[in-house]
C-alpha cells in the first residue's frame, strides 16, 4: 500500500510536507501561515514526481515561505499586544451597527449570530441569518461597515455576481477595494 504522506527536504525551503489528495487533479502547492509547504499529489502521481515538481518551484516557494514567516510575525505581534475580546461586548457593538446600517438603507435581516470564526469575517444564510466574526471590533470603522454592508447586500443577491457589487459600490464607494483592504487584516482571523 503506498504512504499517504511523506515529509521531504527541498535545498533551501526546509521540510515540505508531501499528501495523496482525493480531490486533487495536478500537483498542487500551497504555502500557509503556521502550516508550512503542502504538496498535494493526486493518486497515480509518484511522490518522486512530486518532489520534482516541488523542486523546479523552489523559489516560487521561498519566496512564500518569507511572505508567510511575515504574516506569522504580525499575527503573533498582533496577537500579544491585543486585549481579549468580550463576546458580549462584541454583540452589542455589531448588532447596533448592523441595524442602524440596515435601517438606513432599507435592509432586513432575520438573526444576528456572533461568532468567533477562524476563516471569514461574516455570512448571510438563506433565510437571511447573518452571522459576524467577534474579531470585527479589532478593525477599523470602515472595515468594519463595510462587511455588515457586504452582508446585509446579501440578504437580496445572494451570490458575487455583477448586480452584488455594482449594489456594494452604492453603499461604500470602491467596494474591491474595501475587499482588497480588509484582505490585509485576515491574518487577524487565525
Amino acid at each position: 500500500m503506498k504512504a499517504k504522506s511523506e515529509i521531504l527536504e527541498i535545498d533551501g525551503a526546509g521540510q515540505i510536507l508531501f499528501e495523496r489528495s482525493k480531490r486533487a487533479k495536478n500537483i498542487n502547492i500551497s504555502v500557509k501561515p503556521f502550516q508550512g509547504v503542502r504538496v498535494a499529489v493526486p493518486y497515480g502521481v509518484s511522490f518522486d514526481k512530486a518532489k520534482q515538481v516541488a523542486q523546479s518551484k523552489r523559489s516560487w516557494i521561498i519566496k512564500h515561505l518569507d511572505k508567510m514567516k511575515q504574516v506569522e510575525q504580525e499575527r503573533e505581534a498582533f496577537t500579544k499586544n491585543s486585549i481579549k475580546i468580550d463576546r458580549a461586548d462584541a454583540r452589542k457593538k455589531l448588532v447596533k451597527r448592523l441595524n442602524a446600517l440596515s435601517e438606513q438603507h432599507g435592509f432586513s435581516f432575520n438573526k444576528v449570530f456572533i461568532r468567533n470564526q477562524k476563516t471569514r469575517w461574516g455570512s448571510c444564510s438563506a433565510k437571511n441569518n447573518i452571522s459576524l466574526n467577534m474579531k470585527l471590533v479589532r478593525l477599523p470603522d470602515d472595515l468594519i461597515d463595510y462587511v455588515l454592508l457586504h452582508e446585509l447586500v446579501h440578504t437580496r443577491l445572494k451570490n458575487h455576481n455583477n448586480g452584488f457589487w455594482i449594489e456594494l459600490n452604492k453603499l461604500v464607494g470602491d467596494a474591491k477595494g474595501m475587499s482588497i483592504k480588509l484582505n490585509e487584516y485576515k491574518v487577524f482571523l487565525m
